[in-house]
């Protein structure tokens, strides 16, 4: 399925969006609109404000604020991702250099700094205390998440239940605060407010774990980044924990002894993981959120945008960058 053609329907919503980043990126120092012009025209899929222009476009609002809104959760986005590539060590990113290989860690962190507290002065405008509620919120829970991949790191006896809950907040919260405030700005009642989250939250989880099977099916080329990258990292995500749970001894040996190492005979566990149906299970646990995701859309009232929603479930799971 083709992105654009998903997004379509927000084509115009999307450039409002970037035109508010464009601006709000702007400072008196030269080296934050350096760093920060460099991130943002890396480009990306933008989905976590697409999100909230959807699902308020699909409540029916017909204001402009939810551009304001959607430029600060790609900030909120953007800031961990600058800080992800400095604790990860990352040196490509978005087929690209990462800024911190270009500008260097120090500067990469600050500007990260810079765009959460740009974030939080954008939410104030909304004039909204129930947004800031949720964004607020959100960004605790990601930061939690963080500090909670780093415990797992190296660790081999991370469980399903452990990795799914950095999954839950490292990534799902941004989406489904993302889709919450989408809802609350146009509106919406109670019952579809917590639809919409739900629909964040469990697209957010299908994203995520589509991304862990990428890490091992793709190549670097479509995924913009360095395959193999979460086993270099020493990142147990849930390929290698299922392969674990389902291979043979050798096989579990050369995977816990590559997660513990954060490096090893990247191709030998990419086989070991070929020849189990890790895969496979991976993909259909996010099958099987994605259709959580679909079924909350059933509070939504039939329209254009809704569409687009159902279509997105569906290019969750099966796009291959």
């Amino acid at each position: 399925m083709n992105l654009a053609d998903l997004l379509a329907p927000i084509s115009d919503d999307m450039k409002a969006v970037d035109a508010v980043i464009r601006a709000r990126l702007n400072s008196d120092v030269v080296l934050i609109r350096t760093v920060g012009d460099y991130i943002i025209g890396a480009g990306g899929k933008r989905m976590r404000p697409a999100l909230l222009l959807m699902i308020a476009n699909a409540l029916g609002y017909k204001g402009s604020q939810h551009h304001l809104l959607a430029a600060v959760v790609e900030f909120i986005h953007t800031s961990t991702l600058l800080h992800d590539d400095v604790v990860d060590e990352s040196d490509l990113r978005r087929g690209r250099s990462t800024a911190n290989a270009v500008f260097g860690n120090a500067a990469s962190v600050l500007v990260g700094d810079y765009l959460y507290s740009r974030s939080f002065e954008m939410m104030v405008e909304a004039d909204s205390m129930r947004i800031m509620q949720v964004l607020s919120k959100a960004t605790t829970i990601i930061a939690e998440g963080e500090v909670l991949q780093l415990l797992n790191v190296h660790d081999p006896a991370v469980s399903i239940e452990r990795y799914m809950q950095v999954v839950r907040y490292k990534t799902a919260k941004l989406f489904e605060a993302a889709a919450q405030v989408g809802a609350i700005v146009a509106g919406a009642d109670a019952r579809q407010e917590e639809a919409a989250a739900a629909y964040g939250r469990h697209i957010g989880t299908a994203f995520q774990l589509v991304d862990d099977v990428l890490d091992y099916s793709g190549d670097a080329g479509s995924l913009g980044k360095n395959v193999g990258d979460d086993l270099r990292e020493g990142k147990p995500t849930m390929p290698l924990i299922r392969a674990m749970e389902v291979g043979t001894q050798a096989q579990r040996q050369l995977i816990a002894g590559a997660i513990e190492a954060g490096d090893g005979d990247f191709e030998a566990v990419a086989q070991a993981i070929h020849d189990t149906d890790a895969l496979e299970h991976t993909r259909a646990i996010a099958a099987a959120e994605a259709e959580v995701a679909r079924q909350a859309l059933e509070a939504f009232p039939v329209s254009v945008h809704r569409d687009s929603l159902l279509k997105f479930c569906s290019f969750a799971v099966e796009r291959d960058r």
